[in-house]
């Protein structure tokens, strides 16, 4: 025993500062997969009037990039994972999601081609080649967690890596118009150079990773090493189909919805997607971007604290100190930017971007309360009842601060479940066939993203043809006036800012996803009775 535990103590994951550098590394990678996930949300717009892509096109552009998850790639690096390890799994497939990057910038660019079909083309070849990647290396990626933190504080760290990648979310739809500047090829290469820095970071993570292999000198045993019989094992178990459902039910009503959030909230509400020249904003190196950039890290940092910091002190006043000198600290933050945070409030990129905010700050403090108190499976049920409260608030009712608690609502949402389902999957299945159960359930979410995110833009154009037809004719009439496709753009952009275009209806699309809702309650509770059934410990801490 004594033999044991020196061992035990001897390796890197023992050591608090080494798990948390590792977490860290890693989701270098995450945040930049996430930010190239969903930057082109607030660029919608600037696409339709510059490259001329309309919304059933935009829905292809992102739903295609799941195209090949769809029939089982996910599984396949899953299988991949398991057989060959963390290390070559991300070499491979972090190569592929970097290389889909580059050839998204390089269509967006038009280096190769200006016809907007062909143009289009080459962003979807690179962004399925984006999506293979980006799906396998968030396995991989959270298969390294476990590896990590199992035993220790697992749904925490979960939960801050789903932070770093909401952050990611949060900032690539938030300052995607800004960096543009009315240039979509800008901000997609800048989104592609994010992903080429995460893939180097993690390879430096790689260090790490041998070393406490060498030290943990585990060997896979004959009932570890992967069979296909494994598959039927996860596909019949009960606990499992439930939790999967549940995962493409509840992500097809949050992923698809941020990428036409923005759009949603400048059609609706009648919020702006540029901040106004002589806004009230903080300024780094001469850069209002660089500001904005700042207060998003900070937000996320408080997120990280509230719940890491109490927890790390012994006694109970001392925690309860600590609770009101960050929240002190906190408030005064909120105060120092009130007036950047009241122009951001008519902002549609910005307000959107309250959804993966709102994550960032709610997901630490529900993945501790799941390590500490457990309830998993109620906390999911909480999670879908709000979702269906922010789909309901942003389709059939017109009040803007109903809209705004809605989106708060929809971010804490997208905290509950994934804080709480994440590590469930550990404890359903074991730790030697993680990555092929979270490729499985990857693989089903992405059945139902490539439905609802092709769905929703083609529902809006079936609803909204004059707006359709009026852009695409102001686009001839400004080409045959010998216009670049910057100026037509600018022309266009004009034109909406003076109310002269008609606005998009996005009512029915938002109302089919209340749906999911009421289908990802459901499931909730079946997942809680099953887990009565099987003994997993689902509502158990971790």
């Amino acid at each position: 025993m004594t033999e044991v535990k020196e061992k035990i103590q001897k390796t890197l994951r023992d050591s608090v500062i080494m798990r948390w550098v590792a977490l860290l590394m890693v989701s270098g990678l995450m945040f930049a997969t996430y930010w190239f996930q969903d930057f082109f949300s607030g660029l919608k717009p600037l696409m339709e009037s510059q490259l001329g892509i309309s919304s059933t096109q935009f829905g292809t552009l992102i739903s295609l990039t799941t195209i090949a998850n769809v029939f089982g790639m996910i599984i396949i690096g899953g299988i991949i994972l398991d057989k060959w390890g963390i290390r070559l799994s991300m070499l491979i497939f972090g190569s592929v999601a970097t290389l889909g990057g580059a050839i998204v910038a390089v269509g967006a660019s038009g280096i190769l081609t200006t016809e907007p079909s062909k143009r289009l083309l080459i962003m979807i070849i690179g962004r399925i080649l984006f999506g293979i990647g980006l799906e396998i290396t968030a396995v991989i990626i959270t298969k390294t967690i476990v590896k990590w933190f199992k035993g220790y504080e697992l749904a925490l760290a979960m939960a801050i890596n789903i932070g770093f990648g909401r952050l990611g979310s949060a900032l690539g739809t938030s300052l995607s118009p800004e960096i543009a500047h009315n240039n979509v090829p800008v901000a997609v290469t800048f989104a592609a150079t994010l992903i080429g820095i995460g893939f180097v970071l993690f390879i430096a993570y790689m260090f790490f990773d041998i070393k406490l292999d060498k030290q943990l000198n585990e060997t896979v045993s004959e009932d570890e090493k992967f069979k296909f019989s494994d598959l039927k094992k996860l596909v019949t178990d009960k606990s499992f189909i439930i939790i999967s459902l549940l995962c493409v039910a509840f992500y097809s009503a949050v992923f698809p919805f941020m990428q036409y959030a923005p759009d949603l909230l400048v059609n609706k509400f009648g919020f702006s997607y540029d901040l106004p020249k002589n806004a009230s904003q903080i300024v780094i190196f001469g850069s209002a971007t660089l500001g904005n950039t700042l207060i998003y890290v900070v937000l996320f940092l408080f997120g990280v604290l509230f719940p890491v910091l109490p927890s790390k002190l012994k006694s109970k006043s001392a925690k309860i100190i600590s609770l009101i000198i960050l929240g002190v600290l906190f408030l005064s933050f909120i105060y120092s930017i009130k007036d950047t945070l009241a122009i951001w409030l008519k902002n549609g990129p910005k307000v959107a971007s309250l959804i993966p905010m709102a994550t960032i700050m709610f997901s630490p403090i529900f993945g501790n309360f799941v390590d500490k108190k457990g309830k998993a499976a109620s906390l999911m049920i909480l999670g879908s009842l709000l979702l269906i409260f922010a789909h309901l608030s942003l389709s059939i009712f017109n009040n803007v601060y109903l809209g705004y608690f809605g989106l708060i609502s929809l971010g804490m949402a997208f905290s509950l479940v994934p804080a709480a389902m994440w590590p469930s999957v550990a404890k359903i299945v074991p730790e030697y066939r993680i990555g092929t159960a979270y490729a499985t359930m990857f693989t089903v979410q992405n059945w139902g993203l490539l439905a609802f995110f092709a769905g929703i833009g083609k529902v809006l154009d079936l609803v909204n043809p004059d707006v359709i037809a009026k852009i695409r004719a102001l686009r001839q009439s400004f080409a045959a006036q010998g216009l670049s496709e910057v100026q037509i753009s600018e022309k266009i952009q004009e034109l909406r800012k003076a109310g002269q275009l008609p606005v998009y209806n996005y009512t029915i699309p938002i109302l089919i996803l209340v749906i999911l809702g009421v289908i990802s309650i459901f499931l909730a509770f079946m997942l809680k009775k099953a887990d009565k059934e099987q003994g997993y410990g689902l509502e158990l801490p971790s």
